[in-house]
């Protein structure tokens, strides 16, 4: 299985040894921020520095100012790492040491921009704004979303791109100091959270056959109980996510909020991987590859947003699904994306951090079910913040899969050659 590894640039600028010790894992690729969220991280490696913060959202390159003259959303530059084009000088190291460079773009999760522009953003039942969620239906965000993807995307020395928050963001957000955990929701209460009910989206309702305020009035009216201390109604899992979301507001009424909310991130995810394409395709880069960060769930939110597996994959080059875990959330993962078209790509995504969560030490095992289930790529989260060992693990496990598949190709007769 081709395997590659999320990065920083500031994992690599300033180090000289951060690049070769990256090719020494055995992977193929890394996908390299080059517009990112507000972060604060460990870079237990580097001979500089322990601890960066990312104090906001940024692109880490020089962004074009005539792309962005006029417009009062643009991206925001960054201040924390001593070089003009971050992305590039790391880039540029990691192709060195024979590595292919991705770029990884996340899009409608931009605490600074909704803090700088109010009306931007997702605004829930009761009001509330949400300025980590820019509101993907307005069409000043859905324009600056598909202008930043096109120029963070088709960076010099990116072979293809994978999008983060391609679609709507929500309640869930790990928050500097959250509070947000005293009431328990599950995944139906926190979707009707998470339900935008800002004038665009009421309108967008209305105009599928909703009264003016139904939407807003259903929420509050189903989420009462969860407030007075009743367990959410909800069974677990995606299927039993979405029954509790038709029993709390209606068939009728979630339908209608669910057709909105979906014609609202397709039309997202089809102009935004266009963009992509044609500026791949200005800058004579053949072969440039667009993966989705995805949920095969259409009602989900966040990183991973939301679709219809089929939809998704008629759009873009491939996916990327979250798959940290036992086998069972594996095989809930990627399951929907198991009968993709034939060229498409199905990246199973696992945490090698053990300290978020990960489990290095079982990644050989994890990955092999991974192909089983249909999963032909890797993605492993995070070599720069992975510790010592973990990055062991991490290298031992892909020179097992390496040989597995050596022997697999010798057994079948064909000539030994390492996994692309």
């Amino acid at each position: 299985m081709r395997a590659a590894a999320f990065l920083y640039p500031w994992d690599v600028v300033g180090d000289p040894r951060a690049a070769a010790r990256l090719a020494e894992l055995g992977l193929q690729q890394v996908t390299l921020a080059a517009a990112y969220h507000s972060t604060r991280a460990l870079t237990p490696r580097h001979p500089r520095h322990r601890i960066v913060t990312a104090r906001h959202s940024a692109v880490l390159y020089p962004p074009d100012p005539d792309r962005w003259a006029g417009r009062a959303l643009r991206p925001y530059t960054q201040d924390w790492v001593a070089d003009p084009d971050p992305f590039g000088t790391a880039a540029r190291a990691l192709t060195a040491a024979g590595l292919e460079v991705h770029s990884w773009v996340v899009l409608a999760h931009n605490s600074r921009l909704g803090a700088d522009h109010p009306s931007s953003v997702v605004r829930n039942a009761y009001g509330d704004r949400y300025p980590w969620a820019p509101c993907i239906a307005r069409p000043e965000v859905f324009d600056h979303l598909v202008r930043l993807a096109a120029e963070a995307a088709v960076r010099p020395g990116a072979r293809g791109v994978e999008l983060e928050s391609c679609g709507w963001y929500g309640l869930a957000h790990l928050h500097g100091h959250d509070k947000v955990a005293g009431v328990g929701l599950g995944g139906a209460a926190e979707y009707l959270m998470s339900l935008c009910c800002c004038p665009v989206c009421l309108a967008g309702y209305a105009g599928l056959g909703l009264a003016e305020d139904e939407v807003p009035a259903a929420v509050r009216r189903a989420l009462e109980p969860v407030w007075a201390g009743a367990a959410p109604p909800d069974g677990g899992g995606r299927a039993a996510e979405w029954a509790a979301v038709e029993e709390l507001l209606g068939e009728e009424t979630a339908g209608a909020v669910r057709a909105w909310r979906d014609r609202a991130a397709g039309a997202l995810r089809r102009a935004v991987v266009h963009a992509v394409r044609d500026a791949a395709a200005s800058a004579g880069v053949d072969g440039f590859r667009v993966l989705l960060h995805a949920d095969p769930a259409p009602h989900r939110c966040g990183a991973n947003a939301g679709v219809d597996p089929a939809a998704a994959l008629a759009c873009a080059d491939g996916v990327v699904v979250p798959c940290t875990g036992d086998a069972a959330v594996r095989a809930a993962a990627l399951g929907p994306f198991a009968s993709r078209p034939a060229g498409t790509t199905l990246a199973a995504n696992l945490t090698v951090v053990a300290g978020m969560g990960g489990s290095p030490g079982t990644l050989a095992a994890d990955a092999a079910h991974a192909a089983a289930l249909g999963a032909d790529e890797l993605r492993l989260y995070h070599a720069g913040l992975a510790g010592a060992a973990d990055l062991a693990a991490v290298r031992g496990a892909l020179r097992a899969l390496n040989r597995s598949a050596g022997d697999r190709a010798q057994g079948s007769g064909a000539e030994s050659a390492p996994p692309t």
